[in-house]
C-alpha cells in the first residue's frame, strides 16, 4: 500500500488544530510558595499566635528573649522541613530525563523523513520498526508480526497487534489495531497514522491525572489539627478563667472599690473586646464542641466576614453600651467615670497573665520534633533504598491499611525466564539448541556480562536466557546455520517456522524447518508421539496453562537431502506455511515460560498482611496471571477466595459507586484494569476511611500513584510514574514497602513520645503559673532560664527521642485507626498524674523555701532552677520507654543519639549552675547538693521502671 502523507500545509494545519506533541509538564511549585506552606501546619499556626501574643507582653516588660526563643523555634521547624524537602527534590529530579527530540521516521510529501517526536502531528503517517518508542496514539494501517510492549501503560509487555478485526483479542485492554504513546515495538513492523498527540493521547491523559492535586490531608495532619484544637481550647479556656478570677478577686478584694458605673463602662469595653476577636475566640469554642464529639457548623456570616468588620463592631458595641451609661446618669466622656490608671495596670497585668498562660500551654518544640522526626527517616530511610520526596510521607506509610500494587516490575521481575523445560523426547540435544536459536529474533544484551538482558520479544528472550544457563551460545549456533526463510509468528497461525541449513552434528549441511508456537498447533502437526505421551503432555501443558504460564511446543523436520534438497533452497513464507501444513513434524518438547516472581516478594506481602495491611493486585495482565501470581505471593488462597475477590476493569467500571464502595474491601485482584480504573479503586477505598499505599512503575499507575495517600514508584519506572509519587523505591524491591512502613510507625511512635515528654512538661508549668497568679506568687524562674529549660524540651529532647531507631516489633501491631488521637488513654494518664506529680514537688520546694511572692535567695533559685530541669532530664527515659514494654535501659548503649543529648543536658546544666552566675541568676552548689537533687528525682525514672515491670508481668 503507497501512503502519501499529510503536505507542510495540511502538517501546519492539523498542528494549529489539534497542537504540539508536547506533555504539559507538571506544575512546579516555587520555592517561596514550598517554604510558606510548611506555616499551614496546624501546630506552627497557633504557635506564630502564641508569637505574636507574646511579643506584645514583651513590648510591655521590655524583655524580648522568649518571644524570641518561639520565633526561633518557628523558623528552625520550617527551615528544617523546607531544607529537606528541597533536597528530595533535587535527588529525585536526577532521576527524570524526558527528551521530546527523539527523531521520528514520517511520510510526509510521499517522502520517508525523520523529525523530532514533538513535530509529530494528528495525520501523520508514521513507520515503526523493532526497538522504536511509539511518538503518539496512531491506528495501524499496515502490521507485520507486530508485538508491542505496552507494561508502561496495561502492565502487559507483550502485546499482538493487527489490523485484522477477527484476530482482536476480546480481553484485551486496548483494540488490537491502536499503538499507544509510550508503548515500544519489540517484533515486526507496522505503519499507523496519528490519531492524538500530546496531552490527548492515553499516555498525556494519564500523566494529567497524575498532576491533579489530590486534597487527601495526611493522618499526621490530621492528628496534629485535633492536638492543636485541644491546646487552643484548654489554653483559652484556662486563660479566660484565670482573668475571671483575678478581676474578681481584685473587685471584691482588691486594693480599689469600683462603682457601678466604672464596672458598666469598663463591661462595654469587655464586650467591645470580645466582638472585635470573634474571629480568634469564636473558632475555640467549635473546636470545644468537636472535641466533646458534638461538632457543630460555625454560621456563615461569622466566617465569611473580614476582621476589619468586626473590629468596627467591636468599637460600635463598646461605643452603644457605654453610651446606655446616659441612662443611669453616667457620663461616658467624663475621666471620673472610668477606673483610674493604677487599676488598668492591674487589669492589664491580669490579661498578661492570662496571654502568658496561652504561650505556656503552645508545645514549642512540636514542629520541630516533627521535622527532625521525618527528616531523620528520610535520610535513614535513603540508606534503604527508599527515596522520599514528601517528608510526611514517610509517616503516613505507617498509618497504611492498604497497599494497591500492581504486578509487572513491582511483585515480578518484568523478566521472562523458563520455569519448565521438557525435552526429553529422544531428540539429540544439538537439534534443540540449534532450533531455539535460530527459530526466533531476539537477541541478548551483555553489557553487564554476569546478568545478561533480552532484547526483543520477551518470550524469545526467556528462550535466550535458558540456553545460556545451560552454557550454550545462542550466537555460535547461529553462525553455524545458515538461515533460508522465515515465517514470523502471527496470531492467525500461532507459530513461527524457520528454513535453515544445519551446522548441528549428525545433521551438519541439510535442510532443516524448526517450528515454534502453541503447544496444541504444533502437536497438531506432529507425527510419531503415541497417545499415551499426548495425554502426558497435554496433561502438563494444561496445569502449567492453570498456574498462567505461557506455554511454547517445539517442532522440528529434517527435509530429504540430495537434489531434492535444491527446491527448498528458494523457500519462502508460503512455502514454509505448506510445510507446516503437510504434518510431518517430529515433537521435541515444550517449554513453560512466566515472569518470575522477586524472591523476596512473598516474605514482604506476608510481613505486611501480618501486620494488618490488606494488599491487593492491580493490573492490566489477565486474570489468570494475576490469580497465579496472587496465589505464588501468598495472596490468593484457590480454597476461600472467589469471585467476589476478583474483579475485571471492564466490571468494575459497569459497577455503580454504591456497588463499588462495597465491592473495594473484598477485592484482592483486578485484572484488565486500566489507569482510571486503579485511580477509582484507590478513591473508594479511601471513601471507606482508608490509608492507602499504591505502588507502581509504568505510566499507567501515575493517577492512583498521585491520588493514593502514599504513592510508591519504582526507582526504574517511568518519569511520569515517578513524578506522580511520594517515595521511589532505589531498588524496584516491594521489600523496601514492608520497610518503610516499619520506619512510618517507627516515626509516629517517636512523635508520641516526644508529645507525652513536653505536655508532662506543660501541665506542671502551666497549672504552676495558673495556681501562682491565684495564690499571689510567681514562677521563679528568670527569663534565660526559661530559656535554657525551652532549649531542652525543644531542641535536644526533640533530637533524642526522634532519633531513636525502628522497632521491628512495631509490624506486630494493627494499623492505627485515623480517627485514633495522638494522645492515648495510657498517655493521657501519664501525662496528668507525672505533670501533677511535678507540680507537687515543685510547690513543696517553694513550700519550703517560705517563698509566698517576697523572692527567693541566689542559692534557693539555683536548687529550683536544677530541680525542675531534673526532673524533665529523667521523666526523658520514661518518654524513651513508652509502648515499647521494655526497661527504658533496654539498648540504651545503642542509641547513641539518645546518650549524647541526655549527657549535654547534664552537663550543660552543671556549667549553668557554675559558671552563669549574674545572667542566669544562678550560684554554684555543692556535691552534696548535685548528689541530693540527682537522687532524689531520679524517683521519676526508678517509679516509670517498677509501673513498666509490673505491666509487662500483668501481660505475660
Amino acid at each position: 500500500m503507497t501512503h502519501r502523507g499529510l503536505s507542510a500545509r495540511e502538517v501546519e494545519a492539523s498542528r494549529a488544530e489539534h497542537g504540539e506533541n508536547v506533555l504539559t509538564p507538571p506544575p512546579r511549585t516555587p520555592l517561596w510558595k514550598l517554604f510558606l506552606g510548611k506555616f499551614s501546619d496546624p501546630v506552627i499556626r497557633i504557635l506564630l499566635i502564641a508569637a505574636f501574643l507574646s511579643l506584645g507582653i514583651s513590648f510591655v516588660h521590655g524583655e524580648y528573649y522568649e518571644t524570641v526563643g518561639i520565633f526561633c523555634a518557628i523558623f528552625l521547624a520550617t527551615g528544617v522541613s523546607f531544607w529537606f524537602e528541597v533536597d528530595a527534590a533535587r535527588k529525585f529530579d536526577l532521576l527524570n530525563q524526558v527528551n521530546d527530540d527523539t527523531p521520528v521516521r514520517v511520510i510526509r510529501d510521499g517522502q520517508v523523513r525523520e523529525v523530532g517526536k514533538r513535530e509529530i502531528v494528528v495525520g501523520d503517517i508514521i513507520l515503526l520498526e523493532t526497538g522504536d518508542e511509539v511518538p503518539a496514539d496512531a491506528e495501524l494501517l499496515e502490521a507485520m508480526a507486530l508485538q508491542v510492549d505496552e507494561s508502561n501503560l496495561t502492565g502487559e509487555p507483550s502485546a499482538f497487534k493487527t489490523i485484522h478485526p477477527e484476530e482482536f483479542r476480546p480481553d484485551a485492554t486496548y483494540p488490537g489495531n491502536l499503538v499507544l504513546r509510550g508503548t515500544s515495538v519489540i517484533e515486526g513492523h507496522g505503519v499507523a497514522r496519528v490519531i492524538r498527540v500530546g496531552d490527548a493521547t492515553e499516555f498525556g491523559r494519564v500523566a494529567t491525572q497524575a498532576t491533579v492535586q489530590a486534597e487527601e490531608n495526611t493522618p499526621l495532619n490530621r492528628q496534629l489539627e485535633r492536638l492543636a484544637k485541644l491546646i487552643g481550647v484548654v489554653g483559652f479556656g484556662l486563660a479566660v478563667f484565670t482573668f475571671a478570677a483575678l478581676f474578681l478577686k481584685d473587685v471584691f478584694d482588691g486594693h480599689d472599690r469600683f462603682t457601678w458605673g466604672q464596672l458598666g463602662l469598663l463591661g462595654a469595653v469587655f464586650a467591645g473586646l470580645a466582638v472585635a476577636s470573634v474571629k480568634m475566640w469564636l473558632p475555640l469554642v467549635y473546636d470545644a464542641f468537636e472535641l466533646a464529639g458534638r461538632p457543630r457548623r460555625m454560621p456563615a456570616g461569622i466566617a465569611r466576614r473580614g476582621w476589619f468588620f468586626w473590629l468596627l463592631c467591636g468599637l460600635l458595641v463598646c461605643v452603644g453600651i457605654a453610651s446606655l451609661g446616659l441612662f443611669f446618669g453616667v457620663d461616658p466622656l467624663s475621666a471620673q467615670a472610668w477606673i483610674g490608671l493604677d487599676a488598668a495596670g492591674r487589669i492589664l497585668n491580669y490579661f498578661m497573665v492570662a496571654v502568658t498562660l496561652i504561650v505556656v500551654a503552645v508545645p514549642e518544640g512540636l514542629p520541630m520534633a516533627v521535622t527532625l522526626a521525618l527528616a531523620l527517616s528520610i535520610r535513614k530511610m535513603l540508606k534503604s533504598n527508599n527515596l522520599v520526596r514528601k517528608m510526611h510521607a514517610c509517616e503516613t506509610m505507617g498509618a497504611t491499611t492498604v497497599i494497591c500494587t500492581d504486578k509487572t516490575g513491582t511483585l515480578t521481575a518484568n523478566r521472562m525466564s523458563v520455569e519448565a523445560a521438557h525435552f526429553d523426547f529422544g531428540v539429540p540435544e544439538g537439534v534443540v539448541y540449534e532450533g531455539i536459536a535460530v527459530n526466533t529474533t531476539a537477541e541478548l544484551n551483555r553489557d553487564d556480562p554476569s546478568r545478561p538482558k533480552a532484547l526483543g520479544n520477551p518470550t524469545e528472550g526467556a528462550l535466550l536466557l535458558w540456553l545460556d544457563a545451560a552454557g550454550e551460545s545462542y550466537a555460535g549456533w547461529r553462525e553455524r546455520a545458515e538461515v533460508i526463510a522465515r515465517l514470523p509468528f502471527s496470531t492467525r497461525n500461532k507459530y513461527m517456522a524457520t528454513l535453515v541449513r544445519s551446522g548441528a552434528e549428525g545433521i551438519d549441511g541439510q535442510i532443516v524447518l524448526y517450528v515454534k508456537g502453541a503447544p496444541e498447533i504444533v502437536l497438531g502437526h506432529c507425527a510419531g508421539l503415541s497417545e499415551a505421551q499426548r495425554t502426558e503432555v497435554e496433561a502438563q501443558l494444561a496445569e502449567y496453562q492453570q498456574q498462567a504460564m505461557r506455554t511454547l511446543g517445539f517442532a522440528y523436520r529434517i527435509l530429504p537431502a540430495g537434489d531434492e534438497s535444491a527446491k527448498y533452497a528458494h523457500a519462502d513464507a508460503e512455502a514454509l506455511k505448506a510445510l507446516v501444513a503437510e504434518g510431518r513434524l517430529t515433537f521435541a518438547g515444550y517449554t513453560a515460560i512466566m515472569d518470575p516472581v522477586r524472591e523476596d516478594v512473598p516474605a514482604a506481602v506476608a510481613e505486611c498482611m501480618e501486620a494488618g495491611i490488606a494488599v491487593k493486585i492491580v493490573t492490566g495482565d489477565t486474570p489468570g496471571t494475576a490469580r497465579e501470581i496472587g496465589r505464588r505471593i501468598g495472596l490468593w488462597d484457590p480454597a476461600s477466595d472467589g469471585p467476589r475477590n476478583e474483579i475485571t476493569g471492564v466490571e468494575w467500571e459497569a459497577l455503580s459507586d454504591e456497588e463499588a464502595l462495597e465491592r473495594a474491601a473484598e477485592i484482592k485482584i483486578m485484572s484488565r484494569a486500566r489507569p482510571m480504573d486503579k485511580q477509582r479503586l484507590v478513591q473508594l477505598l479511601q471513601r471507606r476511611g482508608e490509608v492507602v499505599a499504591v505502588t507502581g512503575d509504568g505510566t499507567n499507575d501515575a493517577p492512583a500513584l498521585n491520588f493514593a495517600n502514599v504513592g510508591l514508584s519504582m526507582g526504574s519506572g517511568t518519569s511520569v510514574a515517578r513524578e506522580a509519587s511520594d517515595i521511589t523505591l532505589l531498588d524496584d524491591s516491594f521489600a523496601s514497602i514492608a520497610t518503610a512502613v516499619m520506619w512510618g510507625r517507627s516515626v509516629y511512635r517517636n512523635i508520641q513520645r516526644f508529645v507525652l515528654f513536653q505536655l508532662t512538661i506543660n501541665v506542671a508549668a502551666l497549672t504552676i503559673v495558673f495556681l501562682g497568679s491565684l495564690l499571689g506568687f510567681a514562677l521563679p524562674l528568670t527569663v534565660t532560664q526559661m530559656l535554657w529549660v525551652n532549649l531542652i524540651m525543644d531542641t535536644f529532647a526533640a533530637g533524642a527521642l526522634a532519633s531513636l531507631p525502628p522497632d521491628r516489633r512495631e509490624m506486630s501491631h494493627r494499623p492505627r485507626r485515623t480517627t485514633d488521637f495522638i494522645i492515648t488513654p495510657v498517655m493521657r494518664r501519664s501525662i496528668l498524674w507525672t505533670g501533677f506529680g511535678f507540680v507537687a514537688v515543685l510547690l513543696g520546694l517553694l513550700a519550703w523555701f517560705g517563698h509566698t511572692g517576697g523572692g527567693v535567695t541566689a542559692y534557693e533559685l539555683s536548687l529550683f532552677f536544677t530541680v525542675f530541669v531534673l526532673l524533665q532530664f529523667w521523666n526523658m527515659f520514661n518518654a524513651k520507654a513508652y509502648a515499647s514494654g521494655r526497661s527504658a535501659f533496654h539498648g540504651l548503649w545503642h542509641d547513641t543519639g539518645f546518650l549524647l543529648v541526655a549527657a549535654l543536658i547534664v552537663i550543660g546544666q552543671v556549667v549553668i549552675v557554675s559558671f552563669g552566675g549574674e545572667v542566669f541568676r544562678v550560684v554554684p552548689l555543692s556535691l552534696r547538693d548535685w548528689a541530693i537533687a540527682i537522687g532524689a528525682t531520679s524517683a521519676v525514672l526508678w517509679i516509670g521502671e517498677a509501673l513498666r515491670l509490673i505491666h509487662s508481668r500483668r501481660r505475660a
